[in-house]
């Protein structure tokens, strides 16, 4: 299977459809030219999944709204790394890892891009600790045990963008992060898988940003990463099998709100960013309070 940029969504007119495909436009910012309102048309694929997308049917389909690249059935239990942006450690005044700090989210953490809202979880109102990280994501494409770092590559599928939502209080309330950060909705990704061979092996040639309400409040290029994509497939795929679909975010650079003087964190009606250039676009997330 062959493809620059997929994307699962619903088309304009017929919310009984999931269609996969390919923007016409290859350069079109997909989540931005959505959350002004225009309209993106999309070739279609023949498939139901990224993980299986077949090949162009000569059909094209407007986008109504966009869905998460891969289903929360597909992506299963999400793997995070933590702490994995060098300057990031440093604003956080904790030591350079050794090996990868990994936590996980469960399916159910798994969100559609804007315009499905992102929650911020009512228990959680009351400390106002809602906070964002902006991540590159990376999406396996075939099962993968014992991989070698050499060989890792083969079983990735491609990248996208992700916001690993967290709340800060539960967060430092415990030693792991498991609970503060896997709440339903916590972990949106999107808006278009992008193929390995488009990023190849250039992953620090990529730059990401986070926008808080249009304010840049995160910027770093990938070549920040402790660990690279190579060395996390391969760590994580050691003794336990990451089925294909499996979805893995590879830690938040520097400038997170917690950390910030003020601090910048999420509340109802805010609107966050991340966007991962070139290839991947905008992940635009509006955050709302759960009622």
């Amino acid at each position: 299977m062959s493809f620059n940029r997929l994307l699962r969504f619903v088309p304009k007119g017929d919310d009984s459809k999931v269609l996969i495909g390919e923007p016409v436009d290859s350069q079109v910012d997909v989540g931005a030219a959505v959350r002004k309102g225009e309209d993106v048309e999309v070739n279609v694929y023949s498939g139901t999944s990224v993980l299986d997308a077949g090949s162009p049917t000569g059909n094209k389909a407007t986008i109504g709204r966009i869905l998460s690249p891969v289903t929360a059935q597909e992506a299963g239990t999400i793997r995070c790394i933590g702490l994995n942006y060098k300057k990031h450690a440093e604003e956080a005044k904790m030591s350079i890892p050794e090996i990868p700090t990994l936590f996980l989210k469960p399916a159910t953490a798994l969100a559609d891009p804007y315009p499905a809202p992102t929650l911020i979880p009512k228990h959680t109102i009351e400390s106002d600790s809602a906070d964002y990280e902006s991540e590159l994501a990376i999406v396996i494409g075939k099962d993968c045990k014992n991989v070698s770092e050499q060989d890792a590559l083969d079983y990735v599928l491609g990248y996208t963008a992700s916001n690993d939502i967290s709340s800060r209080a539960s967060q430092f309330a415990q030693t792991q992060w498991c609970y503060s950060k896997g709440f339903d909705g916590s972990c949106p990704i999107g808006p278009v898988l992008v193929s390995k061979e488009v990023v190849g092996d250039n992953v620090g040639g990529l730059r990401l940003r986070g926008l808080k309400n249009g304010k840049v409040v995160q910027e770093s290029s990938l070549t920040d990463l402790i660990f690279s994509v190579q060395q996390i497939v391969s760590f994580l795929s050691q003794g336990t099998t990451l089925p294909k679909g499996t979805v893995i975010i590879t830690g938040t650079p520097a400038g997170v709100g917690f950390a910030r003087n003020p601090k910048e964190l999420l509340h109802d009606g805010d609107e966050f960013v991340v966007e991962i250039l070139p290839h991947i676009g905008s992940l635009y997330n509006v955050m709302k309070n759960e009622q």
